[in-house]
């Protein structure tokens, strides 16, 4: 009754789902991996934005690169904005998705080394583009700033490309080594995230804090790859058995139907 799954058509049918089948449970295994890996980011970020603030110059020094282990944390410092070399770093967006610039202020420490500072994010609604947006002003004088410790971005780890020849006081991407070039001063590695005090009439636009990843739903794909994978013989043992009753009734011999002999 049987035979048939020797024919063509179901020996590649049949080969098809035992290919299927390890693949199936092979993507499982790579989104239970990614699972994890996004469990764990959003572990290390919850862990570092609960710890306690220290002193920014206990996470990071200048030439530090800041770690995995080292980002997110919340950091204090004590110093004066330096808004005479203040930049702005183009093509950022805010909650909204509405293009514009970070503002970048170097804050001087007592001994003279140089924290770099993202304010926060300000429209482009100068003049130009190529005109050096009018930013408001931060707290003068000696003032205490804490924020969130950001490593150096590259092109590599952001996808944006470091473009020369930009507009004087323009920056593509926030990094202490360029910036210690240009300031001609120590910088310590990486920049925070300003997050007190908070600026007079809400701008510049302070950024909130990084979103979780979500894990959950690669828990879920996984799921579904191995359900799949596991539906795969069920579904075959049914259109088997489903064939193999079809050709039954087919073969069967049919059942001729008898008149009734007139009276």
């Amino acid at each position: 009754m049987y035979r048939f799954l020797l024919s063509r058509q179901w020996v590649i049918l049949t080969l098809v789902a035992l290919l299927l089948i390890p693949t199936m449970i092979r993507l499982g295994i790579w989104q239970m991996h990614r699972y994890e890996e996004r469990h764990a980011r959003n572990q290390l970020v919850a862990d570092a934005l609960s710890a306690k603030a220290v002193p920014v110059e206990k996470l990071t020094a200048a030439g530090h690169t800041v770690t995995t282990k080292e980002r997110y944390r919340t950091v204090s410092a004590v110093g004066r904005f330096d808004t005479e070399h203040e930049v702005v770093v183009r093509r950022r967006v805010n909650a909204d998705e509405e293009v514009g610039f970070h503002v970048l202020t170097p804050f001087v420490l007592a001994d003279g080394k140089v924290l770099l500072v993202n304010r926060g994010w300000i429209p482009a609604d100068g003049p130009s583009q190529t005109a050096f947006p009018k930013i408001p002003a931060p707290p003068s004088g000696w003032v205490t700033v804490t924020g969130r410790l950001m490593p150096d971005e590259t092109t590599e780890a952001s996808g944006i490309k470091n473009l020369r020849g930009l507009p004087d006081r323009q920056v593509m991407l926030i990094n202490s080594e360029q910036e210690a070039s240009r300031l001609d001063a120590r910088v310590l590695g990486g920049y925070i995230v300003l997050t007190t005090p908070e600026p007079k009439g809400d701008t510049p636009e302070l950024i909130g804090k990084p979103g979780e990843e979500n894990a959950p739903l690669n828990y879920a794909y996984a799921l579904q790859w191995w359900l799949f994978a596991a539906g795969i013989p069920i579904g075959w043992f049914v259109l088997a058995r489903r064939e193999a009753r079809e050709r039954a009734q087919a073969a069967a011999p049919k059942e001729t139907e008898t008149t009734p002999a007139p009276v």
